[in-house]
């Protein structure tokens, strides 16, 4: 559903579709404003929604534009109306910037968060590089998480249904002291392999251990001054999955892999802020300080095959701190918002690819994998054959940016929005690819004798970004507008494998991408019950990154496909939006939304390392399906009592979408439909007993691919059903 309507609230008023309008407020403005308000499309999720979701990227279920390709099995990006690169570096933020309470998280790794706990998450669609900045070309997705209040309360449910998934979920929330609040939340989900693996062990199905907690103290320290500190820890030790190669036949939801690539995970992501808000000189001012951190440890078999071709690994460190301070002055008539962020993140990979079983301390494979030698050179360091790679990457980003955005009426009915960014970055990064001997002796990497693998290299970027709109209201309950914005996203380092020493000169890099959308709609009631919001875009994207697949010779013969991300020349996106919300009855609700949208890839000269423009020219966009739509209902009833029940479907619809921006028929996903549901019998007193079900259609689709050995894509999980019980007091 796009714009001010909220999704998966629930409720029995027939009023409540134009309620919503009124008490849906959204925050990733840098401001609280009713959604209605805002000259641009917004969805809000919430309620019962959020409870079941496992990830980030189950809430695009409930939003049509929007799509989510998930690399490596675990690392998300989000494409919004069809913007948004698709790439398994975790160097490569998605085109959506994410946040959860207002703190950016910089690498598709952090997107792919645990879920628990939420109050709502508010999706702004089209560009957004004046308040939310850097990495924003497509929009931006802000998890809100449940804040301190003063009503003491707490609920705990768990869950448990096929593939022996259990889900905990606990949350508890009172106040200590006189103007002293605080929140504790946790959750822990685990479930056995949930593909099926025919080639090996179980277990490189995908197996899910993992566990969050989240603390909250708010503190009243004076009658317009308020603190409010947060910290987290989550944790994944499960397998990641597997995915599927090409050249495998073998059913819905099945895979086959040997067992030297399986590997268990041990991944934790940890963070704390603190935000500060006050009232001075009449003005509101925020300040929000945070850092964010993960140590990553993962991998799995690379080639998708039973044979023991490739298998990878990374090892990743990251830290990210950051300041922002924004004031908001309202008047009469009008309203000016100011501010100034800083962040700094310094991040660090090991990439090593081998053949068969690894020695831990020499990194030598059992076997060779098929592209080390290629990686030699004309002055080999030993006699015996490269086997395995390993390239490193150190990277280094700091960003500054200033802001300003003012809202001033032009009469009781129009108001101006005028706003502007200038955002400074620069990137250092530096590093080495190695191949390693079979007798334990390693060389850089040295492929046409360009020389060697090692170096380094900076990107400074200076970034001006703005948005005008005009809101006219035509009635207490109905609103137009039209609207400009810009966005942008950061250029950087390849993390793949590094050939030689043009991998860190310029040519090996990518530059920033940036979206020029315009757009039209509106927002308002057509009767008592029924909400319905339009939009018209379109959206002019310069230097597009896309990951481009270039065949990589083998020595011996033959070639594998080798992935680097690099930037096309231009695209555009099209296309119209609807949605609705409404409620005819007591305890009905309908709500629904259809994008219809057309991507093209502008190409007139060759993407870097990649074929000439008629492999891209003229091809739509990856992940950007032509039509996307969804609908939910929920009936609500009395079941005698103070026993109510409740039935509730939701569904979403996709067209068929590309992998890639090479526009290959085997590299193309079919249109696919998905459907969720919930029955629930609340039992008074705060206790409800469900029965659910995920993709009950039982789709098996691609979640994203990569080339080498054929085509391999991560696949989705079967049907999934089960009962839960949630007490609440």
């Amino acid at each position: 559903m796009g714009s001010a309507v909220a999704l998966g609230a629930g409720g029995s008023a027939a009023a409540q579709a134009i309620d919503r309008l009124d008490v849906v407020v959204v925050t990733a403005t840098r401001q609280s404003q009713s959604a209605r308000e805002l000259p641009q499309s917004v969805a809000v999720v919430s309620g019962e929604a959020l409870r079941r979701a496992e990830g980030a990227e189950d809430v695009v279920m409930h939003l049509p534009g929007v799509q989510a390709a998930i690399s490596n099995g675990s690392q998300t990006t989000f494409q919004i109306r069809g913007v948004g690169a698709v790439d398994h570096q975790a160097l490569t933020p998605s085109g959506a910037a994410v946040s959860v309470d207002g703190v950016f998280l910089a690498t598709n790794v952090q997107a792919s968060l645990l879920a628990y706990d939420l109050d709502r998450v508010e999706v702004l669609k089209g560009p957004q590089g004046t308040v939310q900045g850097r990495n924003a070309s497509s929009g931006s997705i802000n998890f809100i998480t449940a804040r301190p209040t003063a009503e003491p309360g707490a609920y705990a449910s768990v869950s448990y249904g096929r593939f022996n998934r259990l889900d905990v979920q606990a949350a508890a929330n009172r106040q200590f002291l006189d103007g002293v609040r605080g929140r504790i939340a946790g959750r822990y989900l685990k479930q056995d392999a949930a593909l099926e693996n025919i080639g090996g062990p179980d277990s490189a199905g995908g197996e899910r251990d993992e566990y969050g907690l989240r603390g909250a103290l708010e503190f009243d320290l004076a009658p317009a001054t308020t603190l409010l500190l947060r910290a987290h820890f989550e944790a994944d030790n499960g397998v990641n999955p597997a995915p599927l190669n090409s050249a495998l036949s073998l059913g819905k939801h099945r895979i086959s892999v040997g067992a030297d690539g399986v590997q268990d995970t041990n991944n934790d992501f940890h963070g704390a802020s603190a935000e500060l808000t006050t009232v001075l000189g009449g003005w509101a001012i925020t300040s929000l300080t945070a850092a964010e951190a993960f140590q990553q440890r993962y991998g799995f078999d690379f080639d998708g095959t039973p044979a023991a071709t490739a298998n990878l690994s990374y090892d990743r460190d990251y830290l990210q701190v950051s300041q922002e301070l924004y004031g908001r002055r309202d008047w009469a008539g009008g309203s000016l918002l100011l501010g100034a962020s800083l962040s700094e993140d310094d991040f660090t990979q090991d990439y090593l690819i081998w053949c068969g079983d690894l020695n831990p301390l020499t990194l030598v494979g059992s076997c060779t994998y098929p592209a080390a030698p290629g990686r030699v050179g004309p002055a080999p360091a030993s006699s015996a054959p490269a086997v395995s790679l390993l390239t490193r990457i150190e990277q280094e980003r700091r960003m500054g940016a200033v802001y300003g955005l003012v809202d001033f009426a032009l009469g009781p009915r129009a108001t101006v929005s005028i706003g502007a960014r200038q955002t400074i970055e620069r990137i250092e990064a530096s590093g080495f690819g190695q191949h390693i001997y079979s007798d334990g002796v390693r060389a850089f990497n040295n492929r046409s004798g360009l020389g060697p693998a090692v170096g380094g290299n900076a990107i400074d970027e200076d970034a001006f970004t703005g948005m005008a709109a005009l809101r006219y209201r035509l009635g207490d309950e109905s609103v137009v507008y039209a609207s400009f914005g810009q966005g942008y996203k950061s250029g950087g380092f390849n993390g793949e494998v590094a050939n030689n020493v043009t991998h860190y000169q310029d040519e090996g890099l990518f530059i920033a991408e940036k979206v020029d959308a315009y757009e039209i709609g509106y927002k308002g009631a057509l009767a008592a019950s029924l909400a319905v919001e339009a939009a018209a875009f379109y959206q002019d994207y310069a230097h597009p990154q896309a990951r481009i697949f270039v065949l990589f010779p083998l020595p011996g013969g033959g070639s594998i496909t080798s992935n680097s991300l690099a930037n096309l020349d231009a695209a555009t996106v099209q296309g119209i939006e609807l949605s609705a919300a409404w409620s005819p009855l007591q305890g009905l609700d309908v709500q629904g939304g259809v994008v219809a949208m057309d991507t093209e890839i502008r190409q007139g000269a060759d993407a870097s390392g990649a074929a000439n423009a008629a492999t891209f020219d003229g091809n739509p966009l990856p992940f950007a399906s032509d039509v996307s739509a969804t609908l939910g209902i929920r009936r609500e009833w009395a079941a005698g009592g103070d026993r109510r029940a409740s039935v509730e479907v939701n569904a979403k619809y996709q067209s068929a979408y590309y992998l890639d921006p090479e526009g290959r028929a085997d590299r193309r996903q079919g249109s696919i439909t998905l459907v969720d549901a919930r029955a629930a019998l609340d039992l008074g007193g705060g206790t409800e007993v469900a029965i659910w079900g995920r993709n009950l259609t039982n789709e098996d689709y691609a979640l994203s691919g990569y080339g080498f050995i054929g085509y391999d894509t991560f696949r989705s999980q079967p049907a999934t059903w089960g009962v839960s019980l949630r007490v609440s007091r």
